[in-house]
């Protein structure tokens, strides 16, 4: 590379980097970070989120998060184990495959429900013993 697109790429690079300070120093009083973060509380008060949890819903919430998550890749699967059943154009093996991955996703379903349950269960008589009926 020449030495004329050498520094026509830094020039580029050090105005990309350097423009945004230089907008973001001339609003003092009206940063976009502190909009954004009076935005963000304004939204966590009105959606009910913004108060202090206790333990143990907190905890029962990333556990339902979590098991949130592990159901929506449930159904991912499920969604792949039809696709491979609908082109397995009359192979058994295929067929086969298929029919053994929604056997495993039923399976799991089931241990997802269970593990909701238990823990809506366990984490619901935690929190009335600790901090009475919820």
């Amino acid at each position: 590379m020449n030495l004329r697109l050498k520094s026509t790429c830094f020039a580029a690079i050090a105005t990309a980097l350097i423009l945004p300070g230089m907008v973001l120093a001339q609003s003092v009083g009206n940063n976009p970070f502190n909009q954004a973060r009076d935005l963000t509380n304004s939204v966590g008060q009105k959606a009910g989120i913004a108060n202090q949890q206790s333990l143990p819903s907190m905890i029962g919430s990333i556990i339902n998060v979590a098991l949130g998550f592990l159901g929506i890749l449930l159904l991912f699967y499920m969604l792949y184990a039809g696709f491979l059943w609908m082109t397995a154009g009359g192979d058994e093996k295929k067929v086969q495959k298929a029919t053994s991955i929604i056997q495993q996703a039923i399976v799991g379903l089931l241990i997802i429900v269970a593990a909701f349950a238990v823990s809506n269960f366990v984490l619901g008589s935690l929190i009335n013993v600790s901090y009475g009926t919820p």
